[in-house]
């Protein structure tokens, strides 16, 4: 022991000097940590165990002090120069198209749904749905429907198991495992009808003529050929043929002079009628079920309390009659109304909140339309809000808001002074636990009306009008769980060979979000999305990389609506086209649209 003290010391002190010249403060530790009280009353240090503890701290301090030396000796080492990473050069362009193409993938993707229009669709294919020559049962990103190539259509609805499309010359074409087990790929069903929109029920599609006659069509093939037909008549009274489909048609009573149905909208068991003079009728939709959640919007109507006549005899909804209604929307089981003047009207199931005030477990659903308050919620504020628009899918409702911002609000309307400025705001409420809110949250039951920041309060500078104008939607698509919307920022489409080389096309920005199990959103990932996100380009970044842009990532801009000529080069023949968004239940399709 006392030889290993002796050591000890012996090294303390021969590093000592290094000690006092490198770090002084650490020996000045070493000294208050090994000496905490100095001497006792008698003058006397500590005994062998203090000692020993002291040369154990000193000895940890002198190997810290020659592990620290020379990096406090050593030289700051040099910056390094910067590397400077240039673009990497792009192919020479073959002529002034060529060179837009190779500078901005938004004119390419422009271009190529003017040159290929189609259907391109994404997610659930266990119905061969998303892709009808495909047995694989989930479709990640979007894929080309065949059938379509070429082709523009004027409506496109579908569900996981059945999709149905109106072709450009207003024939029905069906395709899926629901309408036929054997031979699910697309086919044309009922023609003749001049057909402009359809909307879809759990088994039966409701489609709308020009003239504003009203079909209901069985999604099952075998069904369509079972039972009596109708006959197809022709202007001349004396000749008629029997029509190919089983099909049924609903048919409003008391319509007045020249009025007739000009918007549809489904759920899974009701449908909505709006006619030309802002009435609406409610019909059943559906053979499974007839419809018990107060979505049809006549009090006390049920199965058992129904009016002799059809089953799917549409009704009146007296509660809207005094109001212009100008746009219907369906969910799975609640109906939205909107007026020409920016009113809001709902019913039907409200057990996740859809119809934008809280749940009240003792009445799960309202069988009468009701006011949403619009200027409650921005109530408090010098905005005043018009709704503009109304969409619903699944067991949630959207809303977008022009609200304009007054100086003030007195008894006396006329003397609100409009300060010019509008702010559009989109607003969801419903059932959020997919995502589908987009809000951010995960919401399983909405309070009220909830704002989706990403999509309100946009502006953006117009050169046409030199001024900042506000970015509204131009369209928004829900599905069960999922929606799309289309914003309606400024475009160009219109660029020819008198721009320059640099001039070039680009389109409207698109968004997705909400459920995702099925791979709808088009993402390529299964992750579900609370808040809105781009996508990739249609073709999966394709033409990028033809262009010399491979591995770059682009967002996906749709096409708004144009004249153009159709085909490669712009050779063909001349319409007015635009690419349209469709979310249906866990599947996903944008097409051509006439």
């Amino acid at each position: 022991m006392i030889a290993r003290r002796v050591a000890l010391r012996r090294t303390s002190q021969f590093l000592r000097p290094s000690l006092s010249s490198v770090t002084p403060n650490i020996r000045q530790c070493v000294r208050y940590s090994s000496t905490s009280k100095g001497t006792d009353e008698a003058g006397r240090r500590r005994g062998g165990a203090g000692r020993f503890l002291s040369g154990m701290l000193v000895a940890l301090a002198a190997g810290s002090a020659v592990v620290l030396y020379p990096t406090l000796t050593k030289e700051a080492p040099k910056p390094r120069e910067a590397v400077l990473e240039y673009e990497k050069a792009r192919p020479v362009p073959e002529s002034k198209e060529d060179n837009r193409d190779l500078i901005s993938s938004q004119h390419l993707q422009v271009k190529k749904s003017w040159e290929n229009p189609g259907v391109y669709a994404w997610g659930s294919n266990s119905g061969r749905v998303a892709a009808p020559d495909s047995t694989d049962s989930l479709v990640k990103t979007p894929r080309r429907i065949s059938y379509f190539d070429g082709q523009l259509l004027r409506d496109i609805k579908l569900d996981r198991e059945f999709g149905a499309a109106v072709t450009e010359k207003g024939d029905l074409v069906q395709w899926g495992v629901a309408f036929s087990q054997a031979n699910p790929l697309p086919a044309e069903t009922l023609k003749g009808k001049d057909l402009v929109k359809i909307a879809i029920s759990r088994d039966r599609i409701i489609a709308l003529g020009k003239n504003g006659t009203v079909y209901s069509v069985p999604v099952s093939g075998t069904d369509q050929t079972a039972g009596e037909k109708s006959q197809q008549s022709s202007w001349l009274s004396f000749w008629s043929r029997p029509e190919t489909v089983n099909y049924r048609q609903l048919k409003p009573r008391n319509l007045g002079w020249g009025e007739s149905v000009v918007d549809i909208a489904s759920g899974l068991e009701h449908a909505l009628l709006l006619t030309t003079s802002g009435r609406v009728f409610a019909a059943a939709s559906s053979t499974s079920d007839f419809p018990s959640k107060g979505q049809m919007g006549i009090p006390g109507l049920t199965w058992a309390t129904r009016p002799k006549g059809p089953y799917d005899e549409p009704h009146e909804i007296l509660s809207l009659k005094g109001f212009k209604i100008s746009k219907v929307a369906a969910g799975d089981y609640h109906s939205l109304a909107l007026d020409s003047d920016g009113r809001v009207f709902v019913f039907g199931d409200n057990t996740s909140g859809q119809l934008g005030f809280e749940v009240e477990p003792q009445f799960p659903f309202v069988d009468a339309p009701i006011p949403l308050p619009f200027n409650k919620i921005y109530g408090g504020s010098n905005l005043q809000p018009r709704v503009t628009s109304i969409a619903a899918g699944g067991a949630n409702s959207f809303f977008t808001v022009d609200a304009k911002r007054i100086a003030g609000i007195k008894e006396d309307a006329n003397s609100i002074r409009d300060l010019g400025r509008v702010t559009a705001d989109t607003w969801a409420c419903g059932s959020g636990i997919w995502g589908s809110l987009g809000t951010g949250k995960w919401t399983h039951v909405s309070l009220g009306p909830s704002k989706i920041k990403s999509l309100s309060g946009l502006y953006e500078w117009d050169e046409n009008t030199n001024s900042v104008i506000p970015i509204r939607l131009a369209r928004l698509s829900a599905g069960n769980t999922h929606a799309a919307a289309v914003m309606d920022n400024v475009t160009s489409v219109d660029t020819s060979e008198i721009n320059t080389n640099n001039d070039t096309n680009w389109g409207a920005d698109i968004l997705f979000w909400g459920g995702n199990e099925h791979y709808q959103l088009g993402t390529g990932k299964r992750n579900n999305l609370s808040l809105p996100t781009y996508i990739d380009p249609l073709d999966g970044g394709e033409g990028d990389a033809e262009k010399g842009r491979k591995g770059e990532h682009h967002r996906f801009q749709i096409t708004p609506r144009t004249t153009v000529r159709l085909g490669e080069g712009g050779t063909g023949r001349k319409v007015s086209v635009e690419q349209r968004v469709e979310c249906g239940r866990f599947v996903t399709a944008v097409y051509s649209g006439t």
